[in-house]
């Protein structure tokens, strides 16, 4: 493995520097864009999307991106504008990966299981000039809307996303559909590569530790790389075949647009999950690779066993979220499917380690082969290097597997920095390093295992909670004296937030109470559904121990919230 050191840079006179430049001949810079149009070119007729009874083509998909790009520019935007979308795994979500950095713009997608008020913040914070949404999601961004030109005065264009064959709706918030966009859009908009591969690419929002989510920006450079990842992680042929199980709104769906564009494969759309659906879908396109939260998995294993017949062979799943136990690993080798663990965070654009498996493996019994495999493992391939170290005093943790430091991350895939945070961003990239706050330790033979994350987040079905906003919530309770959440494990969602809450002397009230309360604050997947009530355990400095709590939390009532 590498240290720390980096290599000293040559002066300018010397003999492999002097007259040796970059010209636009040896150079070019890096773009996920790239593979679009080589996409096209190569094979124009193979199908590039396909959603309920509509193929298109990489022809057609790449006219498209062209066309989108046209439009957002006749609109007077460009270079460094924010283009917002709200959109589920349909084919404008693929074109918008596409379309809008080849405008300039930056793309942000918006998680479309979020509240009003937080979609809000992010198209103020974002600066979106353009919001295109999807009917389903037409409601809740009025709203948003609504909050946005309250608060700021501001109001983006809207663009409609009509989806008619699964979403029928009347309610519309803009002045013209997608569709009709893109058909007013100049048809021979130029193809042309970004001169600068730090140029921004996208913006997603992690929602950290605080109530206010953070603004983590991407470059066309790490994009490029991470998707050429994956292509070397999976091995992947040419023309796979890959269902959108994963949403794209997380991490750009980990980079696949681009990796299955590299690759000339087949982005197979999936509106909603649904056990049956996948199946039908899988069976029905020959899917061969996905991508899922733990929850999509363990949703699969155990659907019924004649949903499952026909399946076909040697389809690949990757997982990230949560460790994944015997039961998961034995359920899809069943179901003839091999499963890749990784690991990462929206700061190094989803996964950037991977639990890489060994032929040995194959001869251990299945208790062995799930404590290797959950493991979140060496870097990807094009990440320079992901080690432990103690935070304090920067210096790698003995491969022991039992001493404890923090994870932290260098490379291309690392993102350019916070939008609008430069004092996160500085913290975030300490000693040149990114610092991940996951707890790990790591084994002899390199492999890393988190052991705890020192950011409290709670990873309920791939979803990031931060506790801190759920209890600034519960604080708002008049009831409520005081507060911890935490995670409690659960079998379907891998975990979810519990709330131990210490009432005011007096004060009554009931668990449902509870629940209802945050469900006016919160998103639903950020509601507790476990409330436990009691005195709040704290030092005696008036600290809450939450260690303590997460012990208590395992055995605590879930409520269904």
């Amino acid at each position: 493995m590498p240290d720390n050191a980096r290599p000293t840079i040559l002066p300018a006179n010397h003999m492999y520097v002097s007259g040796l430049d970059q010209n636009d001949a040896n150079h070019v810079a890096l773009s996920p864009l790239s593979f679009l149009a080589r996409a096209a070119l190569i094979y124009p007729n193979k199908p590039a999307v396909v959603h309920g009874q509509t193929t298109q083509t990489w022809l057609e998909t790449y006219n498209r991106c062209r066309q989108l790009a046209s439009a957002i520019q006749s609109h007077g935007l460009g270079l460094g504008d924010t283009v917002a979308v709200m959109l589920p795994n349909t084919p404008p979500m693929v074109e918008a990966h596409f379309g809008i950095p080849l405008s300039g713009a930056v793309l942000n997608s918006l998680n479309t299981r979020l509240d009003a008020s937080t979609i809000a913040f992010m198209l103020s914070h974002g600066e979106a000039k353009m919001v295109i949404v999807d009917a389903e999601f037409a409601p809740v961004m009025q709203e948003a809307l609504t909050i946005l030109k309250h608060d700021t005065g501001r109001s983006p264009i809207v663009i409609d996303a009509l989806d008619e064959a699964f979403v029928k709706t009347e309610l519309r918030l803009g002045l013209k559909t997608y569709d009709e966009m893109l058909a007013q859009a100049d048809p021979d908009f130029a193809f042309t590569l970004p001169n600068d591969e730090w140029q921004s690419v996208c913006l997603n929002y992690t929602s950290g530790t605080t109530g206010d989510p953070k603004g983590v920006v991407y470059s066309h450079r790490g994009a490029a790389v991470n998707a050429i990842s994956n292509i070397l992680e999976w091995d992947m042929a040419r023309h796979p075949v890959y269902l959108w199980t994963l949403p794209m709104f997380h991490c750009n769906g980990w980079c696949f647009p681009w990796t299955i564009a590299a690759r000339a494969g087949v982005n197979v759309c999936l509106r909603k999950v649904e056990a049956q659906t996948i199946f039908d879908l899988m069976r029905e396109h020959h899917v061969t690779h996905y991508c899922a939260a733990p929850i999509v998995h363990n949703l699969l294993v155990n659907a019924p066993d004649a949903m499952k017949s026909g399946l076909p062979l040697g389809v690949k799943g990757m997982v990230a979220g949560a460790a994944p136990p015997a039961a998961m690993i034995e359920g899809m080798e069943t179901m003839g499917i091999e499963l890749t663990h990784v690991y990462g965070l929206t700061e190094v654009y989803g996964p950037a380690a991977v639990c890489v498996k060994h032929d040995a493996w194959k001869s251990l019994d299945i208790s062995e082969r799930a404590r290797l495999n959950s493991r979140q493992g060496v870097p990807y391939h094009l990440e320079a290097d992901v080690r432990v170290f103690d935070p304090e005093t920067m210096t790698p943790v003995p491969w022991d597997g039992e001493t404890m430091g923090e994870i932290m991350f260098r490379g291309n895939i690392a993102m350019k920095g916070y939008l609008k945070n430069e004092s996160s961003t500085q913290a975030a990239f300490a000693d040149g390093w990114f610092h991940s706050g996951d707890l790990a330790v790591q084994y002899p033979d390199g492999y890393i295992k988190i052991k705890d994350r020192s950011k409290d987040i709670i990873i309920s079905g791939g979803e990031n909670i931060s506790s801190i906003e759920v209890e600034d919530v519960l604080y708002r309770h008049p009831a409520v004296l005081a507060v911890a959440v935490v995670a409690k494990p659960d079998a379907k969602w891998g975990e979810t937030p519990c709330a131990f809450i210490e009432l005011k002397a007096g004060a009554r009230v009931e668990a449902v109470d509870i629940v209802n309360f945050c469900k006016l604050h919160l998103a639903h997947f950020k509601v507790p559904r476990t409330v436990v009530f009691g005195e709040v355990p704290k030092t005696s400095t008036g600290k809450i121990q939450k260690f303590e709590l997460r012990k208590r939390a395992g055995s605590a009532k879930a409520f269904d919230a």
